[in-house]
Formats: C-alpha cells, structure tokens, sequence
C-alpha cells in the first residue's frame, strides 16, 4: 500500500466513532461520511458526536466531513464501512464513484440481508473489488471501552498480509492491540454470529437462567459457529483466536453488549418492536438471525445449529422464549 494513504470511514454510529477516534491518534487527516447534516455541523461546532460516544472529542481541523458518500469515497483510498447491515444495502445503491481500486474494510458486523452477500462479496460483485482489496475489522472490543481508552484488542483480516498490517498500524495505539489473520470470510461470519448468540444470551438471562447455564450456552455456541463457518469457508483456523471466542465472550456477557441487552428484554417479556423503541439503537443480531436462517435452512446442517433455530424462532416466529428454551436446553451438553 502506498504511503501516504487516505483514510475514511463511513458511518455515525459508536462503533464508526470509535474507529474514528482510534485513526485520529495516527493520522493527520480522517475522512467520515454520515447521512446526519445535524450530526456533521454538531462535530464542527461542538467537537463531538450528539448521538454516540458523547464524550469522545474530536479537532475538528483533523476531519473531513461529508454529507456526501461519493466525495468521501472519492476522497480515501481506505474505504471503512460501519453502516448497520439494515441500511447498508440502500445506502450504497448511492454509490456512483469507481472504487475498483480502492481497499474496502468491513467493520459492519453482519451480511446484507437482501442479498445475503457478506460486505467483500458485494464490493466484488458489484463494483469489481478484487477479493485481495478487501478486509474485515473484528474485536473483541466495545466502542464504549475505545471511547475510555481501555486496554481493547483488534484483528484485521485480509488475503494481503501487507495490507492488513498497514491498517493494523493506523487503529493501534497505547490502548489498542492489533493482530492480523487471512481468514477474512470466517472472521466476518464470526463477527455476526456472535450477535445472534449474544441475544440469545441476553434472553437467558432475562428467563432467569443463572450463570452455569450461561457458561454451556457459550460453550455450545462456539461450537455451534465453527460448524457453521466451516460450512460457509473450509479453511484452517482456530476458533478459540480471539479474532472468534474472545469476540463471542465479550458481546454475550458485557454490560455494554446491546445484543445482550435486546436479548435481556426479550427474556422479560418485551415484543420486538417495543426493545428496539426502548433500546433506540440498532441489535445487529436481530437481523443476523434471520440471515444465519436463511443461509442454512435448506441444508442438513440447520439441525446442528439449534441456538440460532432457537432465536429465530423467538424473534421472528414469535414462539414463546419460555418454551423454545426449555427446548433449546434439552439440545445443549
């Protein structure tokens, strides 16, 4: 990769802000697109994100904002999309400038679910990406943990070690870890698997299941998403990396998880509709779940994948989560 490179991120969320915050302690410059004109003039004005990670403060003269996603991919050579998987299909039918020649970086945490296209897949497709010029960031990392500057850890997959590492580089700093790996497809399956086990966690515990079932549920869920990714991507890999377990770990038992947290409402009674008004932020689970579904319902690996069966079933089905998980217990070891 060619020195100096451009940077920019797509995205307003916590996980974009953190992400921002993370290049801003390397570069000079950072580019970042959001739909929001009130969130764009409240960073200029206020030096802050209104919306997410509040506390995190920003020199203004060290972004680039954009209303516009064509400038912004104009703009970097170093595309990173943080869009949630809901919304990133329609926001890149916008997408008009070539990017063919651009590396594109996944840190959406789910696959589109009009398509069922992981985000590297739909760049390929759609706009001629070679599969080398695309790459995934994973945890296990809490944007709110990034915004205290806690000690966090990243792995960065790409097919192109080089790559992986100059982006490693450009998010590490006294705070952050990075690692790198080539498993880019099953770091990104992993990454929005773990979402779906996380709410199931989630609804566990709002049932009033205690901590040793917990620690099966996990225990089964890891298990269950190597299957899963093998299915989708044979290669050699070891779920246990962080890149894969510690990620799962993290977003089923942390306090920040707002999987877990959808989940937790769901256990006590909360329809769907009413957690996402009351949570009033984006569980990506809740739409990984149903592409989990889809990806595997047609096939005889859709047996051996009982917790997402389970969570699907709950959210989407409406089945009574009492009910599937005195189930869902009778499938785990």
């Amino acid at each position: 990769m060619d020195t100096p490179t451009k940077y920019a991120v797509f995205g307003s969320g916590s996980w974009a802000t953190a992400i921002v915050k993370m290049l801003c302690e390397n570069l000079d410059e950072v580019g970042w697109y959001m739909r929001s004109a009130y969130i764009k003039e409240h960073l200029l004005k206020e030096q802050h994100n209104p919306s997410y990670l509040s506390s995190v403060e920003f020199k203004p003269s060290q972004l680039k904002l954009s209303n516009d996603i064509n400038e912004m991919a104009a703009y970097a050579d170093v595309l990173i999309f943080v869009i949630p998987s809901a919304f990133i299909h329609d926001e890149l039918l916008k997408l008009t400038v070539d990017v063919k020649n651009k590396i594109i970086v996944s840190a959406v945490k789910g696959i589109m679910p009009e398509t069922g296209k992981l985000v590297g897949e739909h760049f390929h497709d759609a706009h001629q990406v070679p599969f080398e010029n695309t790459a995934v960031i994973a945890g296990p990392c809490h944007a709110e943990e990034v915004a205290l500057e806690r000690l966090s850890y990243l792995t960065i997959a790409c097919a192109d070690e080089s790559k992986a590492k100059a982006i490693a580089k450009n998010l590490s700093s006294d705070y952050i870890k990075t690692s790198t790996s080539d498993d880019v497809v099953g770091i990104e399956y992993a990454v929005m698997l773990k979402n779906i086990y996380a709410i199931a966690a989630g609804i566990a515990h709002g049932l009033g299941y205690g901590d040793n079932f917990q620690s099966v549920l996990m225990s089964n869920a890891i298990r269950e998403m190597k299957r899963f990714i093998k299915r989708r991507h044979k290669m050699k890999r070891n779920i246990n990396d962080s890149a894969y377990l510690g990620d799962l770990l993290v977003t089923g038992y942390s306090l920040f998880s707002r999987n877990r947290m959808f989940g937790n409402m769901i256990g006590k009674g909360y329809t769907v509709k009413s957690a996402q008004m009351e949570m009033n932020m984006v569980a990506e689970g809740y739409y990984a779940a149903k592409s989990a579904y889809q990806l595997t319902k047609k096939s005889e690996a859709k047996d051996k994948l009982p917790i997402i069966n389970a969570v699907y079933e709950i959210l989407y089905e409406e089945k009574d989560p009492k009910r599937t998980f005195q189930k869902l217990t009778e499938k785990l070891d």
